[in-house]
């Protein structure tokens, strides 16, 4: 039987390969011979992953306490 950790490492890192090699098909794009797009349009797409990278990271800390007085 697999316990909770094994389980999440056995998910997380195949997620996670999954999530670098999409990475790296973004990259693809990059050629100029085949697409034709903007710095905006860069900055756009790293931004929005950016973000998404930040509001998921969020999820696994610690929750914060809320003010008492």
């Amino acid at each position: 039987m697999e316990t909770r950790k094994e389980r999440f490492k056995r998910i997380a890192s195949k997620r996670t390969n999954e999530i670098i090699d999409k990475i790296r098909i973004i990259g693809n794009c990059s050629n100029k011979s085949a697409y034709e797009y903007t710095e905006e349009d860069v900055n756009k797409i790293f931004r929005t992953i950016e973000q998404e990278l930040k509001n998921t990271k969020t999820k696994f800390s610690p929750k914060r306490k809320k003010f008492k007085l």
